[in-house]
């Protein structure tokens, strides 16, 4: 089992079997151990993609509630870090979800990022070191 970072593509193909890689993540949150981590960007990224399944919103927010899924990221206490990675990658662009994914994947060391984002491929935690990635490129 692995602990993992999720982003907001993983959330949402899980919820939407009309998602490329629905069956994918479905399989990939079989083997991660719980709780799962996330930050609120994602969360809201995840929640807007979903406004049209509301019953996979209220089942989000549902697994915040029962644990399977940890909110561990408070934005406020990282705006210079998240600045510094913003700006690294303006060229990408980078977003907030990922920006806080990356601070995330830097505190949280033995946690990979569940993504299917290719600019995950491309992010670098402390500025040099790969993240660890659960991605369907790697398969």
């Amino acid at each position: 089992m692995t602990a993992a970072i999720v982003d907001t593509g993983p959330l949402v193909a899980f919820f939407d079997r009309a998602e490329r890689y629905h069956d994918w993540v479905a399989e990939r949150f079989e083997e991660l151990d719980a709780p799962l981590l996330v930050c609120e960007p994602v969360l809201a990224e995840a929640m807007y993609l979903l406004a049209r399944y509301p019953r996979a919103q209220d089942t989000l927010l549902e697994l915040i509630q029962n644990g399977a899924l940890s909110v561990v990221f408070r934005l406020d206490e990282h705006v210079g870090e998240l600045r510094k990675l913003i700006q690294k990658y303006r060229d990408t662009p980078m977003s907030l979800a990922d920006a806080c994914i990356v601070r995330m994947s830097e505190i949280h060391e033995r946690h990979a990022v569940l993504t299917l984002d290719s600019d995950f491929l491309v992010y670098r935690r402390h500025g040099r070191a790969p993240l660890p990635l659960i991605h369907p490129a790697a398969r």
